[in-house]
């Protein structure tokens, strides 16, 4: 986990932003040029206006493209793409062609660090969308913020990304914070197994600290044993073995896939067989599957079918429900624009989600695009942006934290069970209750949603 920030206000950054937009402003009026910044738009700082031309919008995300999570993950940005194209070729937003670009930083926070440099310096993005992890994107939270970049839709549930907007005001999440996910799970398994002794199998940063804050609100009497990994290292045959001495009924895992996956091999192994569930991020049951047949080199040939019974939460529609009218649009889009070859997957699908959000966001901020217009626009008006998300977003001046909720789902043949209705949550002292708001809701025929201005 990366360490704490110092706190800084909200005044504090604008003052230095202000501050280094008056300098560049005065730089340019004693020399005769200002280099780039002659062909950027009146309106606005020439630090609002990067990225964005007459005809462009160019924004960026970091993503591991490669290294040991990219299995699934490296198919979020072809996601993307395949909804900016498809926007692109309808007329892009207010006229402007949406360019993405996408940066392997392998999941190692380091790298991430030298892209998210790159893609603020030298590419000039107006802003980062997407980008990937706890960890990692931690290690670009300051320096975006600092810069007054954008910092939109991070791929990732700790509630960092939008529990303290007056710290990081440029920064919002999108899909539900690791916290309300922990207090859906934990709900559940007080109300149907009051009775287990339970097992926590945490990633050692935010995802898992912030999803066992949110099961102990529960079932905090019930938890028996708390084990970690690190990322780094793949080999997690003795924390499952202290599961199994503690003898836990249920194990909870906030685990990315791959060590989902390693987790389901060495319970194998070791003759282990508690009741499973998994964070939503390490449960797709396509990937996993093929992880376990990887991992296995061969001897788990049907590796999904190891995750039958898994209890698991979902938060949007995926390549389960092909008769969803969102999914059918995501299939529209793919095969429209998609890699050739290529199917549909719920990672896709996950970065498609999110560019339908980024488009709204676009839209709302008008023609008069601007960074800090951006912003407002999403504390104005995202907390009623509509899309595939079974709960409302919670976008306002005082969070910027994505979807409210989910549902609590039991894999059976790949399929996810509804065993709850959509439940929704926040931080804090929130109770978990029912939410109906989303139910019904499908996609314009355009399939190109329509926002208007703010303000």
């Amino acid at each position: 986990m990366s360490p704490s920030p110092t706190p800084r206000t909200t005044a504090d950054r604008w003052r230095r932003r202000t501050a280094a937009a008056t300098a560049t402003v005065l730089t340019c009026a004693l020399a005769t040029a200002c280099g780039a910044g002659q062909d950027r738009d009146d309106a606005g700082s020439p630090a609002e206006r990067v990225g964005v031309t007459d005809d462009t919008i160019k924004v960026g995300g970091h993503f591991p493209l490669t290294g040991v999570a990219a299995p699934g993950y490296s198919e979020i940005p072809s996601g993307h793409q395949a909804f900016y194209e498809f926007v692109n070729a309808a007329g892009g937003v207010n006229g402007r062609q949406i360019e993405f670009v996408a940066k392997d930083d392998a999941y190692n926070p380091t790298n991430t660090t030298q892209v998210t440099n790159e893609l603020v310096l030298s590419d000039e993005i107006f802003g980062m969308v997407g980008g990937l992890g706890t960890p990692t994107h931690g290690a670009a939270i300051d320096f975006l913020n600092d810069e007054g970049v954008p910092d939109l839709f991070v791929s990732s549930g700790s509630r960092q990304w939008g529990e303290t907007p007056e710290e990081y005001p440029m920064t919002f999440g999108w899909q539900p914070d690791y916290v309300i996910e922990g207090k859906v799970m934990g709900q559940w398994i007080a109300e149907n197994m009051p009775d287990a002794r339970v097992g926590l199998l945490l990633q050692d940063d935010d995802l898992g600290a912030d999803g066992e804050a949110g099961v102990r609100e529960f079932i905090d009497e019930q938890i028996v044993e708390v084990v970690s990994y690190t990322p780094s290292n793949t080999d997690i045959a003795p924390q499952l073995a202290q599961l199994q001495a503690a003898d836990v009924d249920l194990v909870i895992g906030f685990s990315v896939p791959s060590f989902t996956a390693l987790s389901q091999l060495v319970a194998l192994r070791l003759g282990f067989d508690p009741q499973w569930m998994y964070t939503n991020v390490g449960s797709d049951p396509s990937l996993v599957g093929s992880l376990l047949a990887t991992f296995s080199e061969g001897a788990v040939a049907d590796g999904a079918s190891l995750l039958d019974g898994v209890i698991t939460t979902e938060y949007i529609p995926g390549v389960d429900a092909p008769e969803d009218p969102w999914v059918q649009l995501w299939q529209r889009v793919w095969d429209e624009h998609g890699e050739e070859g290529e199917p549909l997957t719920n990672y896709r699908i996950y970065g498609m989600s999110q560019a339908y959000t980024l488009v709204q966001a676009l839209q709302a901020a008008g023609e008069d695009l601007t960074r800090e217009g951006v912003v407002e626009a999403l504390e104005e008006a995202g907390g009623d942006f509509e899309g595939p998300g079974l709960a409302p977003f919670r976008y306002s001046a005082d969070s910027h934290l994505g979807l409210s909720g989910m549902r609590v789902v039991q894999l059976e043949g790949g399929v996810g069970q509804p065993l709850t209705p959509v439940l929704t949550s926040d931080l804090g002292d929130a109770e978990v209750t029912e939410d109906e708001s989303a139910a019904g809701d499908a996609p314009p025929e355009s399939g190109i949603p329509d926002v208007e201005p703010v303000g």
